[in-house]
């Protein structure tokens, strides 16, 4: 259970080869006193850790990760360009030096090939023993050939494969396995078995050494790993982009001149002049100036937006052609662009329910790995006891088996399969505008079956206008809006902006109301003087707030509807004065996006507070039935509604603007926010649509099921890999080096799968 006095830590770890690494990690850690939670990302190299700071350190926790055999730090909340810039040039210089121990264990492996396979190595094994010993001799020719591989392999085996031995030590120390285990087994076999050939009582029998086995073992994994490497890369390339919106550095005004200043040093109250053609370095309020400025990356709308004095600007936005200056309300972590990197960023870190699978297999799957090959070694030599050809010929193929089942498991595959997959997806949908906050919710939404959306501002503009007032006898149009508008003051709901617009263009002013009151799920009182200057109670609202204070119906003059238009009703001393109706237009692309909905087998629905007329009209333009209409809902029982479709046995997606539909997100299975990149959207919901268009509810949905569909064809390749592979290991079919290989190229397929997903276009 977390506490006020826990703290959570992001962290970069290098040194990570498998899902068993990963598992050691979180498994030490687990067991720490002080450490709530740590959850490692395989494919990110990164990990998030849960900590109480009195009971632990910070640093306690690096060290501990120091000892197992990875290196780790923590990611800042601050200064992260700097970071970032700095873990660019440690992954570029730890390139660099893999190509170079790559290149070296590979021309060091062709020359042992050439010297043990070819004739020329015989030829010159063959020369050479001539001029050491006067004559050419096969005998001597086989020990000098076996040498000069044992000193070649020596490099290759002890320098090139050293990281391997250091990943096997930390594996060793934590009492578990990995896949450096297996290299570091398998190779450290297959060369003591070579090096016996060599040097002991056999070595003048003419058998050819095998030291071609471990070099070529090494040699395939470095190449695998570096092909990971590089994939794994391009996986992670999203956070990349979002990341480098933010300009590295930033016009700050100091007295009379512009001075510049990096973007890690920007504080609030900053003034920063933007210059043509510049991102914006951080959020804040134009001061000065004038400009349109590019926001598609938050809103996905086309069109620049103008900027003047007293608007917002977003941080990562781009200026158009003009020159503005603008004070510094939110900066380094605290900006949107940083908010949507965290989001982004947590979200690959995370893991989905079905990432369980993979932590229970990888727990147990080097130990048991070396006991199927150790067994696999006992059973090839009883069988060549009992045949009778249990010499050192089939003490070598024994061995060899058995190091060809050792090499050819691969649990790097197995660990892949679920990050990379949700590392691209949830990439993929951030390019998109679709911000997935978990791998929970990644998982859940392919398998919706209903859609619940909220009505005013989600399915529809939520910019509504008079349309019409019609008025009691004795009541003027004018009179009936400057009530309703001195009642609607206070509000924020879209409802009371368009009357507050409507009073405004009809030139009647907001009549002053004492003793506010709102009234959820039926509108506002207060109280008027009357013309003896005594208080009467006044109500602007819906038909049950005409209940309440009438305590009838709506009159029969104030009676019918329009479809998609919502009545509100004026109410003064007990009777109905006047009714007013508004429109809230459907925005363009909701009859598109509830039709995609339906064309993935989903349910959709409405979820309104308006009677059933407005509703039921708004839900005939965008394409959803009346059967699947829910009106008249007060804010506090939409939660209500959603568990029970739930207990009904549908996976409910709720869909709201993040305004006043919270519980009813948090109650359903998924919730989606559509903000167009408010800060209120990015704290609720599980998925945040950033681009305020509904078809992109569809897309979420579809991306979730690539991405799962990516997550159970990875597993479906790794499981059967191994599943394949293995017991052909153990039958003698695949020789070490081919093992090697094919361990190689395992991982690389699933990291390729899964980039796969970048063609997702929904």
């Amino acid at each position: 259970m977390s506490t006020a006095t826990e703290r959570t830590a992001r962290l970069a770890i290098d040194g990570m080869t498998c899902a068993s690494c990963s598992s050691i990690i979180e498994r030490t850690l687990g067991r720490m006193d002080g450490v709530e939670s740590m959850a490692v990302n395989l494919a990110a190299n990164s990990g998030t850790v849960t900590y109480d700071p009195g009971a632990v350190s910070l640093d306690a926790v690096l060290e501990t990760i120091d000892g197992l055999g990875f290196s780790a730090e923590v990611v800042p909340d601050e200064s992260r360009a700097a970071f970032d810039e700095g873990r660019r040039a440690k992954e570029a210089a730890t390139e660099r030096r893999d190509l170079a121990m790559f290149v070296v264990s590979l021309v060091l492996t062709v020359v042992i090939l050439v010297i043990s396979m070819t004739p020329l190595g015989m030829s010159a094994a063959m020369a050479a023993s001539g001029a050491l010993w006067g004559e050419a001799s096969h005998g001597r020719a086989m020990e000098l050939m076996n040498v000069a591989c044992f000193v070649l392999c020596i490099p290759v085996q002890f320098v090139c494969g050293a990281r391997y031995y250091k990943g096997a030590w930390g594996a060793l120390k934590a009492r578990a396995g990995n896949m450096d285990t297996l290299v570091a087994v398998g190779t450290t076999v297959a060369f003591a078995y070579a090096t016996y050939l060599t040097f002991g009582p056999r070595a003048t029998s003419g058998v050819m050494a095998p030291f071609e086995t471990s070099a070529m073992l090494i040699t395939f994994v470095m190449l695998g790993k570096m092909l990971e490497h590089r994939a794994k890369g391009r996986a992670g390339a999203a956070v990349e982009e979002l990341m480098s919106l933010t300009p590295a550095v930033a016009w700050v005004r100091r007295g009379d001149s512009l001075v510049e200043v990096p973007q890690g040093e920007l504080a609030v109250g900053d003034v920063c002049a933007v210059r043509p053609g510049e991102r914006v370095p951080a959020d804040g309020r134009v001061v000065s100036g004038h400009s349109s400025v590019d926001e598609s990356m938050l809103t996905g709308e086309p069109l620049s937006q103008e900027k003047s004095a007293g608007d917002e600007v977003t941080g990562g936005t781009v200026n158009g052609t003009g020159v503005f200056e603008f004070e510094v309300t939110a900066a380094g972590s605290d900006t949107v662009l940083a908010h949507i990197v965290g989001l982004v960023e947590a979200a690959q870190g995370s893991k989905p329910p079905i990432q369980r699978l993979a932590d229970r297999i990888s727990a147990v799957f080097v130990p048991a790995v070396l006991s199927v090959a150790l067994a696999t070694f006992v059973v090839w030599l009883v069988v060549a006891a009992v045949g009778g050809t249990l010499d050192a010929a089939g003490f070598e193929r024994a061995l060899m088996v058995g190091v060809s089942v050792v090499v050819v498991a691969c649990p790097c595959a197995l660990g892949l399969a679920t990050p990379t997959a949700i590392m691209v997806g949830t990439g993929r949908g951030a390019e998109e505008g679709i911000l997935i906050k978990d791998g929970q919710a990644l998982e859940g939404a392919g398998s919706l079956t209903c859609v619940v959306f909220d009505k005013t501002g989600t399915l529809t503009e939520g910019s509504p206008q008079v349309t019409e007032v019609l008025c009691a006898d004795g009541t003027g149009r004018g009179d009936a809006l400057a009530l309703a508008a001195g009642l609607e003051r206070g509000s924020e709901h879209p409802l009371a902006r368009a009357v507050l617009a409507a009073a405004e263009e009809e030139g009647a002013a907001p009549v002053a109301v004492d003793g506010f009151e709102a009234v959820p799920g039926h509108g506002v009182v207060g109280a008027v003087a009357g013309p003896d200057g005594s208080p009467v109670e006044v109500g602007f609202g819906n038909g049950r707030l005409v209940a309440r204070l009438t305590g009838s119906g709506v009159p029969a003059w104030a009676e019918g509807s329009a479809p998609g238009a919502t009545d509100m009703y004026l109410v003064r001393g007990g009777t109905v004065v006047a009714r007013v109706r508004a429109a809230d237009e459907p925005k363009p692309t909701a009859a598109e996006g509830v039709a995609a909905l339906e064309a993935l087998g989903l349910r959709v629905m409405l979820l309104s507070g308006d009677g059933r007329a407005a509703a039921e009209g708004v839900a005939s333009l965008v394409g959803i039935g009346p059967d699947n209409v829910v009106a008249e809902v007060l804010p506090g029982d939409k939660a209500e509604v959603v568990e029970g479709l739930r207990a009904s046995g549908e996976k409910v997606c709720m869909v709201g603007d993040g305004i006043n539909d919270t519980p009813a997100l948090a109650t359903a299975d998924i919730g989606i926010a559509m903000g167009a990149g408010s800060d209120a959207a990015l704290e609720v919901g599980q998925v945040v649509l950033m681009h305020d268009d509904v078809r992109d509810v569809a897309r979420a949905v579809s991306l979730s099921r690539a991405t799962m569909r990516k997550i159970r064809q990875n597993f479906a390749w790794a499981l059967g890999y191994n599943c394949l592979l293995i017991p052909l290991a153990c039958l003698g079919i695949i020789a070490p080096e081919v093992s090697g290989a094919a361990m190689a190229l395992s991982s690389v397929s699933v990291v390729s799968n899964s980039l796969l997903l970048k063609r997702w276009r929904g």
